[in-house]
């Protein structure tokens, strides 16, 4: 299987030139925004590849199904839409706007409050789709978005590292408002930690933000756990978002406590996995080039066969509770925690109505048990990058002198 079989396009190959140019100063979500806007959460729109042996549970969703879920004190429904590659999606797909804005009011209309994006996403462009879409109900709903890559202000030009000066925050936020079409930030993210500012400066920043009511709420996103830490003690946090799921459960034993210790809410990013934990990856499966699953070492052909096994579990537990695959992956993240709300990316209908699903799905005790005992049982192989790639996930803020 090749990934043109997951009937889409390729993607884009200018992700590959950008690992040549910024190097170890991106991580991999960094790699997919410097490339233009391919979220990892996003690539659930290949899973319409999924094999035969998945269950086909209807897609439906309702109000009543979605639930809701608290996130520090800020409410929203449990299954969130993260709408990163509303702007484009994969190498000469861009999606039509008013599909985008279908998705978006359909998502409201079935329970769904809780929209998440970013300037670096389009860049901008994603905050304008969102706006446009959202502008019927935006009193109804949470919208979060994102600052802190160095992006020009005018032209949304991605230029190299990271820009969280205080006074390019608040210049940023000015234009998030009007691209978003509102007066205020319902939840503001430091997207990624900025090496050469002092996280007290950026919770100054926002404060101040906060005092002329244009931030509601605040947190941040792939940080060390001490720089979130600070931050908390300078100014309430209310949510992390960093990467989380079956394939990927490093935040269990690290950042999950700590959030759980200050009362902060979790949003995973990547909940599916990239499309893996869709099915949508077999051990025969290689990459065009410029597709970052390709230099990943988790989805290497030495690894793939044992990493599978994760998706088997996955099919068993399909079957169990006549749901799809990745129904099974975002319920088992909502089991997790109290707290946890993941934000699936898509830009097809069907796949929003099969992820706002995904919480209907209830594990009891011995379930959950037996799922974790199944899951914590494959160790994957394979880093989530090349090694001469450094992720920012570890990243401290310098200490305010």
């Amino acid at each position: 299987m090749t990934a043109g079989a997951f009937n889409t396009s390729t993607i884009n190959t200018r992700k590959a030139d950008m690992i040549a140019k910024h190097g170890p100063e991106l991580n991999r979500r960094g790699l997919l925004l410097a490339a233009g806007g391919l979220a990892a959460a996003a690539t659930v729109d290949v899973a319409s590849a999924q094999t035969a042996t998945q269950a086909t549970a209807p897609l439906t969703a309702s109000t009543s199904s979605i639930g809701r879920r608290k996130l520090g004190t800020l409410e929203v429904s449990s299954v969130g839409l993260g709408v990163q590659n509303m702007s484009r999606t994969y190498q000469q797909t861009i999606p039509t706007r008013p599909e985008m804005h279908n998705i978006i009011r359909s998502a409201f209309d079935n329970g769904l409050t809780f929209y998440d994006a970013a300037e670096a996403y389009g860049p901008h462009e994603v905050e304008r789709i969102l706006g446009e879409g959202v502008e019927p109900f935006r009193d109804q709903i949470v919208i979060a978005t994102k600052f802190g890559w160095n992006i020009d202000l005018e032209t949304g030009e991605r230029k190299p590292g990271l820009n969280s000066r205080p006074e390019h925050i608040k210049l940023v936020v000015e234009g998030m408002l009007k691209r978003l079409r509102t007066d205020r930030i319902d939840l503001l993210y430091q997207h990624r930690v900025d090496p050469q500012v002092p996280i007290e400066d950026v919770a100054g920043a926002v404060k101040d933000l906060m005092d002329q009511g244009k931030i509601l709420h605040w947190g941040l996103s792939e940080m060390g756990l001490n720089t979130l830490r600070r931050a908390h003690e300078v100014l309430p946090i209310t949510a992390v978002q960093s990467e989380y799921s079956m394939l990927w459960r490093g935040p269990g034993t690290g950042a999950i406590p700590v959030c759980e210790e200050l009362g902060i809410g979790f949003v995973p990013w990547s909940p599916l996995g990239v499309a893996f934990l869709n099915g949508a990856i077999d051990a025969k499966t290689r990459f065009a080039p410029g597709d970052i699953r390709g230099i990943e070492g988790r989805f290497a052909p030495e690894n793939l066969p044992n990493n599978l096994a994760l998706v088997e579990v996955l099919k068993t537990w399909a079957d169990r509770k006549q749901a799809r695959l990745g129904q099974i992956a975002l319920a088992w993240l909502l089991a997790q925690k109290p707290f946890i709300v993941p934000i699936p990316g898509t830009t097809q209908m069907a796949h929003m109505i099969e992820n706002i699903g995904a919480s209907s799905v209830q594990f009891d005790n011995s379930e959950l048990s037996e799922l974790n005992a199944a899951i914590s049982a494959i160790k994957i192989q394979g880093a989530r990058l090349p090694d001469a790639v450094q992720v920012f996930s570890d990243v401290e803020a310098p200490l305010k002198s």
